[in-house]
């Protein structure tokens, strides 16, 4: 590393650096060494505190640029950090080290993989390359990928290795067959991977720790090379990246994080929130600053939101204040279901655009779980409200509903080819492209469609028997569900379809939180199906797939710039709009079910928390009474978030939506009852899990259910699970 005799000339004076800064922000950027926690509250200027920081140290600290790093978790917050620290201190950061973890520590493995027997010019795979690998290490091993997915079993390597498990410590915990499936894939995996001169993401990582453990030297002169490490973002911190942090930052103990713990909402992806709470345990002699001055939203908005975080146990204190004035209160919707809900919600966009002068890209919805989205898409397209859906695909883009509308396409018209061509090996039937390819040349041919010439399989000379056999098992699944489908409504025509294709058991097979979300979106279709049932009363499967190709097409028409953002609450984090609607704030949906099977319902508070500070002038949640979702019609009490909103703050609306009644009292909801209507020996399915058979009911409203797809037992809420009897 180059190293420089002065300190560079700065763009920007030391005065300049904290001019406009309140006093907290200052003493952040002051501070003189050591390390340091900023607890950045919501909106409160957190990156500003960084960036000012970094360049403070150049400044006043005669800190040299190459002495340090500076980390957060996306390409794009590292850009933004880098062009903001640029404009402070000039060209001389284009030498610092500003990236993400992956990128850092990628570029410390250049130089130091060939201590672990790499070489410097290693390949980094992708996610598709990962899961293929993964994918062939499954079928060397001789293990069935239908039964064993191998996006799934990747998705367990990659959290071992991000917990700093290898291959030989993940083999010694294994408690079921599964578990030693994937010990043994996660074995050959890494054999391949070493074989290749290749590394995976979380190698990057997990390979990093590995040279500074075994290397002290190694570990001595990154220590010495950065005197100065800054993360943003610490609540994210998985435990590999913790250690990555803490071994750096050993030696000079100049280590200053960011963050807020009240916005920790990714425990699904390995962050750990510890890290930011046990920071003081850490590094005993810390200096603990609070941001709490928000430059974002009302002090209405910041009073309901940190009475609701308050009620999480494992925090740092945290009150969040304003300049910017007090603000109308948070508005409170009891809707009768779902549609009603989503008509509330067109309404109020209606009048704030019209009264309050809102254009539709200040508005956004949030909602817990992409399934929510459809309802609201349905009545968006009716009212012309124009709408996109970020970091999610529109309802009926999503692969899954793709998928299954193709299914019914393919029953409806059997010559209907591009159907065909995308479900004949979804799932996975060992009818793969080449396959695929015999049978188009067949088809032309004989002049055939590709359904009818696939139904002739075996006159087909050049496919393989197994491949023979798995069209004729297509194409017999298709006539079963064709002759079904004559007489049976839709929903049920759909769900026969679900279950004896093997697509729903091919999503339970990959155990992962994606595959759950698709299984829900499905359930929703499901849901679809049932509400046409219902309202075209001996309508049929034609009139249903004109009716959703007129949502498909309108959605395929070009967005407009001025639109209404729909998005899931963890997408929300980082965004701001001045109109916020919250929807679907009932138990079992927001908190949702799982959070309080897996009792995470401290992180559903701050995710709730995250949803609510994204707003900077109108606040809205709403609950259903009834809420037909995942294909299941449930009757729902109201949120404990709306429970836990101070009354003095808000506004309850009627039922009927639009009608400001003001008054009322917040609900606040009794403890369920015991049992409900489930008995021992009953048979239930849950959206997620598959079928089971409760095997115990306790007190509390709790049942034990024993699922058949992973034959493991679970205790669930049975008045927030999406659990029903079969």
């Amino acid at each position: 590393m180059t190293i420089m005799t002065k300190t560079p000339k700065l763009t920007t004076s030391i005065a300049s650096l904290l001019e406009g800064l309140n006093e907290p922000q200052r003493r952040a950027v002051e501070c003189p060494g050591g390390p340091l926690l900023v607890l950045a509250g919501a909106g409160s200027g957190k990156t500003r505190v960084l960036t000012h920081r970094v360049a403070f140290l150049i400044a006043a600290r005669d800190v040299r640029p190459q002495e340090i790093l500076a980390i957060t978790f996306t390409n794009k917050a590292a850009n933004e950090m880098k062009e903001r620290i640029e404009v402070l201190v000039g060209p001389i950061a284009r030498t610092m080290w500003i990236s993400t973890f992956h990128a850092a520590f990628a570029r410390i493995l250049r130089k130091e993989a060939p201590q672990l027997g790499w070489r410097s010019n290693f390949t980094i795979f992708d996610s598709a390359d990962q899961v293929r690998l993964v994918k062939r290490c499954l079928l060397e091993l001789d293990f069935d990928i239908k039964r064993f997915p191998p996006r799934g079993v990747h998705a367990v390597i990659s959290s071992a290795k991000n917990r700093l498990t290898s291959a030989g410590a993940f083999a010694e915990t294994v408690e079921s067959f599964f578990d030693g499936t994937v010990a043994k894939t996660y074995q050959l995996y890494q054999q391949k991977l070493f074989a290749n001169n290749a590394m995976d993401f979380d190698d990057l990582l997990l390979n990093t720790v590995d040279v500074f453990h075994r290397f002290p030297d190694r570990l001595e002169h990154y220590q010495d090379a950065f005197r100065h490490i800054l993360v943003d973002e610490y609540q994210d911190t998985n435990h590999a990246q913790y250690r990555l942090v803490n071994m750096l930052g050993r030696r000079h103990r100049n280590v200053c994080v960011v963050g807020d713990d009240d916005q920790s909402i990714y425990s699904w992806r390995g962050a750990d929130v510890r890290n930011i709470l046990d920071f003081e345990k850490d590094y005993s002699e810390a200096t603990v600053i609070k941001l709490e001055q928000n430059y974002r939203s009302t002090q209405t908005i910041l009073s309901a939101a940190n009475q609701i975080i308050a009620n999480n146990r494992d925090r740092k204190d945290k009150q969040l204040w304003t300049a910017i004035g007090k603000g109308g209160p948070v508005e409170v919707a009891k809707l009768e279901d779902e549609h009603a809900e989503a008509r509330f919600v067109a309404g109020e966009i209606s009048r704030l655009q019209h009264e309050e002068g809102c254009s539709y890209s200040e508005i956004a919805v949030f909602y817990r779980v992409n399934a929510q989205s459809r309802v609201l898409e349905d009545i968006f397209v009716r009212y012309g409200i124009p709408y996109r859906v970020v970091g999610g695909t529109k309802f009926y883009e999503r692969a899954e509903i793709k998928d299954a509308l193709a299914y019914l396409l393919l029953l409806e018209n059997p010559a209907d080819s591009i159907s065909f061509l995308r479900i004949v090996n979804s799932p996975k039937r060992g009818i793969g492209g080449a396959t695929q390819m015999a049978i188009n040349r067949f088809a032309d041919a004989e002049g055939l469609t590709l359904p009818a010439a696939s139904a002739r399989a075996e006159e087909i000379a050049d496919l393989r028997p197994a491949a023979a056999a798995a069209l004729g098992g297509f194409s017999r699944l298709m006539n079963d569900l064709a002759e079904a489908a004559v007489k049976a409504p839709v929903a049920e025509t759909l769900e026969e379809m679900l279950s004896a294709s093997g697509y729903i058991e091919s999503l339970q097979a990959e155990r992962t939180i994606e595959a759950e979300g698709r299984i829900e979106n499905l359930m929703e279709l499901v849901g679809v199906a049932e509400e046409y049932d219902r309202r075209a009363a001996g309508g049929s499967l034609s009139e249903f797939l004109q009716e959703i190709s007129l949502y498909t097409d309108i959605d395929k028409l070009a967005e407009e710039s001025d639109a209404v953002t729909l998005m899931t609450l963890h997408n929300a984090k980082g965004l701001e709009f001045p109109a916020v609607f919250i929807i679907g704030a009932e138990e079992g949906v927001f908190p949702h079910s799982r959070s309080l099977e897996e009792q995470n319902l401290e992180e559903e508070r701050r995710l709730c928390y995250v949803g609510m500070t994204r707003a900077m002038q109108r606040l809205y949640f709403s609950y259903a009474v009834t809420r037909n979702l995942y294909g299941a019609r449930s009757y729902n009490m109201a949120s404990r978030f709306i429970a836990e909103l101070p009354e003095n703050l808000v506004r309850l609306q009627s039922a009927g939506g639009g009608t400001r009644t003001g008054g009322g009292r917040i609900p606040r909801n009794d403890p369920p009852a015991p049992g409900g209507f489930f008995q021992v020996g009953d048979s239930v399915v849950h959206a997620a899990f598959g079928k089971g058979t409760v095997t115990g009911v306790e007190p509390g409203g709790q049942v034990a259910v024993r699922f058949a797809q992973d034959g493991r037992e679970r205790k669930l809420m049975v008045d927030y699970a999406p659990l029903r009897k079969t």
